[in-house]
């Protein structure tokens, strides 16, 4: 069983995509149902293929990109069974020189704490996605705070989508799925009580935007991705506190494969993010963040 150890060559890096989908496993098996599926594909106007790990490795090394991977694990909501992240982080271990695995956890599983801790120290997985819509439980909620305090004890960040979703999007009732669960001030009271917890902000927050820049202004151990969106869509307070008080703790992020990182690329240069906050947000703020430091990390991919 390989233990992903990273093998990045950070100097080389033009890029580390905080946000990247593992939506198809080598088996085949899909990370949502197919309903989910078709309804997050007409939302996002993507229907092209879901790659596996393998061909996102290669995808990632042409462009000189390191990705940050994951699945979201919903399977007491879904009733769908969830990728395996212990794969995904396999996956990752032979692809270290651009991959960076994160790990998943259904809140209401019994067993999460456990997983948790094994996933960080058995397979190395380097952070964690949570999905509060689709995983259909509330962050705030004091009962996942065992979950919390074993992912700030094993010093890993913590990736929470926020605001609005295209899973879901168009079908009756949104398939139950309650968007409210991902208001970013849900996460102001676990950054409160968890201070040593790093937390990840996904995604321009709309229809909370505000919300979450007054988390992220209030609370040092927050951050925001600036993946989901096509860069000339963000709010234009998103981009005034990107190029300003929270230049330090915005991180690059696509969403990939429903939205690209050529798409992101191009687009940025659409926006008024400065010159001078794209290195920080491209690569440096999330090489701070993951604790890699310059230069080579690790051994041999």
């Amino acid at each position: 069983m390989a233990r992903y150890e990273p093998a990045l060559d950070v100097d080389a890096l033009q890029a580390i995509d905080m946000h990247v989908h593992i939506e198809i496993d080598d088996h085949g098996h899909h990370s949502l149902p197919e309903d989910l599926v078709e309804a997050a594909s007409r939302y996002f106007r993507a229907d092209g293929p879901r790659p596996a790990l393998e061909s996102i490795a290669e995808y990632y090394r042409e462009r000189s990109m390191a990705a940050v991977v994951f699945t979201v694990d919903a399977h007491t909501s879904l009733g769908h069974p969830a990728i395996s992240s212990v794969e995904i982080a396999e996956g990752a271990a032979h692809h270290a020189d651009v991959l960076i695995p994160f790990g998943s956890v259904d809140p209401h599983d019994p067993a999460a704490v456990d997983t948790a801790r094994r996933l960080v120290e058995e397979h190395g997985v380097r952070g964690f996605k949570f999905h509060p819509t689709v995983q259909r439980f509330d962050p705030s909620d004091e009962t996942h705070y065992a979950l919390y305090a074993a992912i700030q004890d094993s010093g890993v960040p913590a990736l929470f989508h926020t605001g609005q979703t295209g899973i879901g999007a168009g079908i009756p009732g949104g398939r139950g799925l309650r968007l409210g669960l991902s208001n970013p001030m849900l996460l102001d009271p676990v950054a409160a009580d968890f201070p040593d917890l790093q937390i990840i902000m996904a995604h321009p927050s709309v229809p909370w935007q505000e919300e979450a820049l007054s988390v992220a202004t209030h609370k040092a151990n927050t951050w925001i991705d600036l993946s989901g969106w096509s860069p000339k869509y963000f709010p234009a307070e998103l981009v005034r506190y990107a190029n300003t008080m929270l230049k330090d703790r915005i991180l690059f992020g696509s969403d990939f494969p429903l939205l690209t990182p050529d798409r992101w690329m191009r687009d940025v240069a659409q926006t008024n993010l400065t010159e001078a906050v794209m290195p920080g947000i491209l690569k440096h703020n999330a090489v701070r963040l993951l604790g890699l430091d310059a230069g080579r990390v690790g051994g041999e991919g």
